[in-house]
């Protein structure tokens, strides 16, 4: 039983299988008889809940908004922004550095605890699929059931995206009974078309609804919503279905066949398939890319799949303000600060940072030069000075140098809520986790790769925020990714489609014997390895 409680602790795989656990009885719980009486509770008590977990409020939970999990390994692990060691900030035993120097190993708190949190939710979600069958199988079972396992179905296999994504082979779950010794881990490609699978079955039952606006479907797994997963995965087939990442070849999405309604296609004439099913459920681009991020931002037209945020009703965090802005600049508006994450050196050239042609996207996304409060006057320093956010000075490590505190561009991609409370990071701004110019740009880079023009579509972006048109080409696309989808969590994935992810920009030496582009998923935390011999480590890690 001590080893069973250790397991689920560590994988929250078939946690059920241990006695007590998950079934709490507070004293405000509803009578079993009264909880499933009507469809309404029904859906309170078995798929509602789980959204609660979208978000977080500790370290290591949600999706976004909190630090130390899925976002900061999407982000701070590439060319985008990286958390500086200042002095006695920012070090943490050498933590934020490896992370941008692909130096984590396989023993990495931030790993494990987000390992973890994605099977914590896999595993609300298979108990919810379990008792909604149970439910169904009564004669009086009502007809909304086979919606709400649809909609449950298809927000697990959202967390098995994020797995797929960042680990590759992972058990798959579907089975509170699963006893711990029959846990098998399954190849990339395995999983990559399982996700497929449960999305495409889900489809049908899922409203059309757009569920990052308020009403009956706020928040929720939508049709549009599980589209997009789908044009997300299949955007990445030659990533996701490749079981050998690291011998340097790759299968082609021109070859890869998927069958959508009664047509088979290639990868990426599904993409596009997808992208314009979005398209064709009333999204459109909202007349200003910072419009998608301001306080009260529900009503935006672009946001596809978002993490509500209430600072009186909810207790989702949004950290990422916080955590980047200087002590004064928060304080100036009567909030606070931590002073870390910057944009990297890679990101100002992209922006095209300090040129006569800096893209206009620059000042909706980062704080540079003088910082001003919300009057528009100078933000003072301790000593009276101004502070001044100093991009060019950003380095891994800027200990002991004058631009310590104010070295690197800040993030600013989501409006001040000014009267956020918690210092800041219980605000009214719903987390973007997915948007229409991101669908835009997945359908012309899938254009491009298929041998089509994808000219029309990222020039749509492009023209939105007043830029010049560019041709469509790859390198393009990846730096308009860059541009448009900056500070949003996207940056990882990018990178190891395009093949950039591991080149040297981190100065990181090459270990001895190292397996070639090991480190573009994570390892599986030793502490998981350690209590099942039917898992085995990704390859490259098996030497840390």
């Amino acid at each position: 039983m001590k080893k069973w409680i250790l397991w689920a602790g560590y994988t929250l795989i078939c946690c059920y299988g241990c006695a007590g656990f998950l079934d709490e009885a507070p004293r405000d719980q509803l009578p079993e008889e009264d909880a499933y009486d009507t469809p309404a509770n029904i859906y309170l008590n078995t798929v509602a809940t789980l959204y609660n977990y979208v978000g977080g409020y500790e370290d290591s939970q949600g999706l976004q908004g909190t630090c130390r999990g899925v976002y900061d390994l999407n982000t701070l692990t590439t060319d985008e922004a990286l958390l500086p060691t200042r002095g006695g900030d920012w070090y943490d035993g050498g933590l934020w550095q490896g992370l941008f120097l692909h130096d984590w190993g396989v023993n990495n708190d931030v790993i494990a605890a987000s390992w973890e949190y994605l099977y914590k939710v896999i595993v609300l979600s298979n108990k919810s699929i379990e008792r909604l069958t149970e439910l169904q199988n009564r004669k009086d079972a009502p007809v909304e059931l086979k919606n709400y396992v649809a909609e449950v179905r298809a927000f697990r296999v959202m967390y098995y995206y994020y797995l797929l994504d960042m680990f590759g082979r992972v058990p798959l779950v579907l089975s509170s009974s699963t006893p711990m010794k029959d846990v098998n881990q399954s190849e990339r490609e395995d999983v990559f078309k399982f996700i497929v699978n449960e999305l495409q079955a889900a489809l049908p039952y899922l409203n059309e609804a757009h569920s990052n606006q308020k009403g009956e479907y706020y928040g929720r797994m939508t049709r549009p919503v599980a589209c997009f997963l789908l044009a997300k995965l299949f955007l990445n087939v030659e990533i996701y279905t490749d079981n050998d990442w690291t011998d340097g070849s790759r299968p082609s999405g021109k070859t890869y066949r998927v069958k959508i309604g009664s047509q088979t296609v290639n990868a990426w004439q599904a993409v596009q398939a997808y992208c314009d099913s979005i398209r064709g459920m009333g999204y459109q681009l909202s007349s200003r890319m910072a419009d998608n991020f301001v306080a009260y931002n529900e009503p935006s037209e672009e946001n596809i799949f978002t993490i509500p945020m209430d600072k009186h009703a909810l207790q989702n965090k949004m950290q990422y303000l916080f955590r980047s802005r200087h002590y004064n600049h928060g304080k100036a508006y009567g909030l606070s600060g931590e002073n870390g994450t910057s944009a990297t050196v890679e990101t100002l050239r992209t922006f095209g940072y300090d040129t006569d042609s800096v893209d206009h996207r620059f000042e909706d996304s980062f704080f540079a030069g003088t910082v001003l409060d919300p009057n528009g006057n100078p933000v003072k320093l301790d000593d009276g000075s101004t502070l001044e956010y100093l991009p060019w000075a950003i380095r891994l490590d800027v200990s002991a140098q004058p631009y310590e505190k104010s070295a690197g561009a800040r993030m600013k991609k989501y409006e001040v809520d000014l009267k956020s409370t918690k210092d800041g990071k219980l605000s009214d701004n719903d987390i973007v986790l997915f948007r229409y110019a991101d669908v835009l740009l997945m359908k012309s880079e899938a254009k491009i790769r298929n041998g089509e023009d994808g000219t029309t579509e990222l020039n749509e972006v492009r023209q939105r925020s007043g830029m010049y048109p560019r041709p469509a080409t790859l390198h393009n696309i990846l730096e308009e990714r860059k541009l448009e989808l900056v500070w949003e969590g996207w940056r990882r994935q990018d990178m190891i489609r395009f093949g950039t992810y591991t080149q040297a920009y981190t100065d990181r030496p090459q270990l001895e014997g190292e397996a070639s582009g090991y480190t573009t998923v994570f390892p599986i935390p030793a502490k998981v390895l350690s209590l099942n011999p039917r898992l085995s480590q990704n390859p490259g890690y098996e030497k840390w």
